[in-house]
Formats: C-alpha cells, structure tokens, sequence
C-alpha cells in the first residue's frame, strides 16, 4: 500500500488515522513531508522537516493517490510535492491546495500536473472542502473515518474548478505576506 510506504519512509506526521475507505482505497488524515529535515546524528535520525502540507486530507490506491488536498504556508512550495509524490499521481487525481500566502484562487499546470490553488488565510482544509462540494452532515452519518473522504472524494465528480488558469510565474509574483495564527492548547 502506497501510504505504508509513505509510513516507513517517515513521510505522515501528526496522524490523525490511516485507514480502509473503500475498496482498495485507503483514507488519511494528517501531515504531509514535503522536505525532510538533515540527517542529524550517525544513526540516521533528522531533524524536524523543512517543509509539510498541513491538515492532509488523502485518498489512495495500492499505487497512486485519488486525492489530495492539503494547506500550504507558501504557494512556494508547491513544486516540492510534486518532486517527492510526483511518482504516484495518476491523471484524474485531485489535487487541491490551500495556501496561506495567496491572494486569490487559481488553477495552475507544473509540468505535468494541473491543480487547484485556493486562498485560505483562516479556517480547515476539510471544513472548506465540505463547503464548496456542498455535502452536510448526514451525507457523512454512519461512515467511518476513511469512508467520509471516500465520500468527499466522490463528489468531486460532479465539481467544476472556477478559478482562472494562471502560469506559476503569475502564482509566484501574486503572493501576499501572511501567517496563520495558531490557536489553541500549546
């Protein structure tokens, strides 16, 4: 299973789970390595990462991801995702960015990839994808963890981007200066 691998290459942080959502599907709700940190001592171990997509919510396959959405705090680092989970995106993955730094949303191509970028300065990535897929509460009643994103990933079936194709010069140069506050217990 692709995200088994992601696990023993120290790839999920701060899970919240892994687990079946459908027929081979697996669901995962968590953090995302985008760079690792340095190797810090002799046996191997690093440092905190360098970059991470926060409040992951995934969907894959054995081998390629259905889903991803996730936030970003720098539209900038973007293209590091693809350089490390490039491999396993196929062509009708969804992929859904939500960045800190941006001013307003945006679809854009990185090579071979198209996805969606939209502004989120405050708020969740799941409550967001909730709202613009339009579902509720009961259409989530009864599911597990893993069959909730089974059932958000299904809707985007029905899901048509609005946001204006950009080249990723025109994402760089747009970005705001902006930090996420955290709340909450520390």
């Amino acid at each position: 299973m692709l995200l088994d691998t992601y696990e023993k290459n120290g790839l999920l942080l701060n899970m919240n789970f892994k687990e079946p959502a459908a027929a081979g599907l697996t669901g995962y709700r968590g953090e995302l390595v985008l760079k690792q940190g340095e190797v810090a001592d002799d046996a191997g171990r690093r440092l905190p990462p360098e970059a991470v997509l926060k409040a992951v919510v995934m969907l894959t396959g054995a081998d390629k991801l259905a889903l991803v959405a996730g936030l970003l705090d720098d539209a900038a680092n973007l293209p590091l995702f693809f350089a490390l989970y490039g491999q396993d995106v196929a062509a009708d993955t969804k992929l859904i960015f939500f960045v800190a730094n941006l001013p307003k949303p945006a679809q854009v191509n990185l090579g071979e990839f198209g996805c969606e970028l939209i502004p989120l300065p405050e708020g969740m990535v799941w409550n967001e994808l909730v709202d613009m897929l339009y579902l509720e509460k009961g259409d989530f009643k009864g599911q597990t963890s893993g069959e909730k994103i089974h059932t958000l990933y299904q809707a985007f079936a029905g899901y048509q981007a609005k946001s204006p194709l950009m080249s990723w010069e025109e994402v760089l140069a747009g970005r705001i200066e902006h930090k996420r506050e955290t709340r909450g217990a520390l």
